[in-house]
């Protein structure tokens, strides 16, 4: 038994989205600012806290609706509204569940739960002032508590499980159910983001949260001995804390009873004169340590040995954080294994708070350990962490996303949704999928986060694209008035020759993306043992195509056996009219510049650079055949290119050097800043 979807109507950014649950660990990832903290608080809401809906939980497009309510608004469609699907199988112990189950159809393997939170609207016009200024103020500060009804329906959707709005046509078959009902099918807990985890400046103040929680950890294991005690169970039989924590009363009472001795002797004689002056009966000062309290007091959490120890605000507040949650996760898992519901749902909110990467690496793993260990356990995992991201499973991300800065949520199943973009692709279309997968696990989950991304081909790039965008945001007069590029939330990503491979992801998760590449042309030559024409690199003058299958798959290039159709495709695509750049992906490769038409960066580079290249040759690394250069009087800078790099790495590491340390002013090719330029504006 699980539950296997969230439907959402009416609740602040979420105005329409359905999210799909994985039976264990489910994460949901997206941008700031797209609903993934509204999500955490509206479960908090309909399951635990329902008296703290209010007037800022209905979503902006509602509000002017709501402002003018009157006798004749239909209240239903300003509803905040949540539906779990719950699943479950034949073997499944029903004795809860079916409370909510309204079909005994033995073939039937789900069953709907319905929360609405509904503007009382009699109560509200009662009291509404007829002064519109005024009746906006009273809304806004008022509407809560007495005017918002919050009721829990069970209800059959009859197998239009498709047709969101079914409750609403068929009021009549909704059931309400009581609350206890609900708390005795599932076990909601939180663990929010804004966790009690003191900086060591509040610790020096006496703040301590690792000690606070473990007394709060001890209480619960405290209260649930005495409770069996009670029952008279033999606590130490199933759990072996029980049996310590007796072990610890009966020390306790033993200090007791040797302190009570010592007082005795301390006070005797101001106890004495306290009874004869206020003529009171015996008078004694007794020892009475509470185990809770002498935890909370008197005890600390340390690392290191016992002998050289050091205080727990001395920890980073990274390991302050995950000691944090593994100690709340621990009384999480006490309170579900003690009210035994058939469904458990867990949240953690951005448990990569405050925690370096390789922290979050640690974590992504051992909580799906945990999760596995906590029977009938569903956990919902929000996160901002590329690294936790790049350590889950593909099936398990749930992405939320905004068309616009005003507009509404969508929550994608990344991974059935995405497997079907691949599929439109037709054969290629599994292994590309494949490719995006393995590659997203390792490198570049952060695109899930980014505003925009650029993609380039290789090393040198990476090396030296830092610099070119300090050069463009130095150029660029809005850049210096709004801000360059080196201040916007970019992901760089060196993705080699298979851009293509994330064109349905990049449109799938509307990340503007700039994609600078080479055009890599080559020339087809007859081979006359197969009789088939091979391609061969070759510079841009006399070029037949182009080995590039990014700017193939982008610019819809014709298969190669269609020779005229191919012959034209190419002529465009060195002119720069091969296609229309889409509105979310432009394609940046060399260009025509001052005469010459490069093949590759590293020609396109040197070619605008060549003097200053030439004037330096002997300090920058990387080159061979120096002399060439001096001898260099054409324009063939690829074939140039080709004689005097010897380790392109070394030589753009070089050149970054020469740059940052010497002042020296390098030029950026032109199709690298027209694509710059491109991708700060939009």
């Amino acid at each position: 038994m699980h539950i296997e979807q969230i439907k959402i109507e009416n609740f602040r950014l979420l105005q329409d989205c359905c999210i799909d649950l994985r039976e264990k660990t489910t994460l949901l990832v997206g941008k700031n600012n797209t609903g993934k903290t509204s999500f955490a608080v509206l479960l908090e809401k309909f399951l635990e806290r329902p008296d703290t809906f209010s007037f800022t939980d209905f979503p902006l497009g509602l509000r002017e609706a709501i402002f003018k309510i009157d006798a004749e608004t239909n209240v239903e469609e300003l509803t905040i509204r949540m539906v779990l699907r719950i699943a479950y199988t034949e073997t499944d112990d029903l004795g809860i569940l079916s409370e909510f189950m309204l079909d005994l159809d033995p073939d039937r393997r789900h069953a709907n739960i319905l929360f609405e939170c509904t503007i009382e609207k009699k109560k509200l016009l009662r009291v509404l002032p007829a002064n519109e200024t005024e009746r906006k103020k009273f809304i806004e500060n008022n509407l809560s508590g007495k005017f918002l009804d919050v009721k829990v329906y069970a209800f059959d959707d009859d197998g239009h499980e498709g047709e969101q709005a079914y409750y609403l046509s068929h009021r009549n078959q909704l059931e309400e159910k009581e609350r206890t009902s609900l708390r005795a099918l599932l076990n909601f807990q939180v663990i929010h983001a804004r966790r009690n985890v003191a900086s060591s400046e509040d610790a020096g103040r006496g703040a301590k949260p690792l000690s606070a929680i473990s007394t709060k950890f001890f209480r619960k294991r405290d209260i649930e001995a005495d409770a069996d005690d009670e029952t008279e169970v033999d606590a130490s039989a199933d759990k072996p804390e029980a049996g310590s924590i007796e072990k610890l009363r009966s020390t306790l009472a033993e200090i007791d009873t040797q302190l009570g001795k010592q007082y005795e002797e301390v006070f005797g004689s101001f106890l004495k004169n306290s009874r004869d002056f206020l003529d009171l009966g015996d008078l004694k000062v007794v020892s009475n340590i509470q185990s809770q309290s002498l935890i909370e007091s008197s005890s600390q959490v340390i690392y290191g040995d016992t002998d050289n120890f050091l205080p727990e605000h001395y920890s980073g507040l990274g390991y302050l954080n995950i000691l944090y949650l593994l100690l709340q996760i621990e009384l999480c898992r006490d309170d579900f294994a003690k009210r035994g519901a058939p469904l458990n749902l867990l949240l953690i909110e951005e448990p990569e708070a405050h925690t370096h990467p390789q922290m979050q690496y640690v974590f992504a793993d051992k909580i799906r350990g945990l999760v596995s260990t906590i029977p009938s356990l569903q956990a919902l995992v929000t996160t901002h962490s590329s690294h936790i991201v790049s350590k889950s499973d593909f099936e398990d991300i749930r992405y939320l996303s905004r068309s616009s800065a005003t507009g509404p949520v969508s929550i994608k199943n990344f991974h059935t949704d995405l497997s079907k973009e691949y599929d439109k692709l037709g054969a290629d279309g599994k292994a590309l999928f494949k490719f995006l997968k393995q590659y997203l696990t390792i490198n570049s989950a952060e695109l899930f986060f980014a505003n925009k991304a650029i993609f380039i081909e290789g090393t040198t790039e990476r090396i030296l694209l830092p610099l070119f965008i300090e050069m463009h945001d130095k150029e660029n007069e809005e850049a210096a008035e709004t801000g360059g590029l080196s201040s916007q939330n970019i992901s760089v990503l060196e993705v080699g020759a298979n851009a293509r491979a994330f064109a349905p992801f990049l449109e799938f998760i509307g990340v503007r993306t700039l994609i600078i590449t080479d055009i890599d042309t080559t020339k087809a030559e007859p081979n006359e043992n197969t009789g088939k024409p091979t391609y061969k690199a070759h510079k841009v003058e006399g070029s037949t195509h182009t080995s590039n299958e990014t700017l193939k798959h982008f610019f819809s290039a014709p298969a190669i056996d269609k020779v005229d159709e191919y012959k034209e495709w190419h002529k465009h695509l060195l002119n720069g009219k091969a296609a229309p750049n889409d509105g979310h992906i432009k394609l940046a490769y060399q260009m025509e510049e001052n005469g010459y038409h490069a093949r590759s960066f590293e020609d396109a580079f040197i070619a605008k650079n060549f003097e200053k290249i030439k004037n330096k040759k002997d300090e920058l690394e990387g080159l061979k055949n120096v002399q060439d250069i001096d001898n260099f009087g054409g324009s063939d800078y690829y074939a140039l290119t080709e004689r005097i790099l010897s380790k392109k790495s070394d030589f753009a590491g070089s050149l970054l050097y020469a740059a940052l340390v010497e002042g020296e002013t390098w030029e950026t090719p032109q199709y690298i800043m027209d694509g710059l330029e491109w991708i700060h504006k939009k």
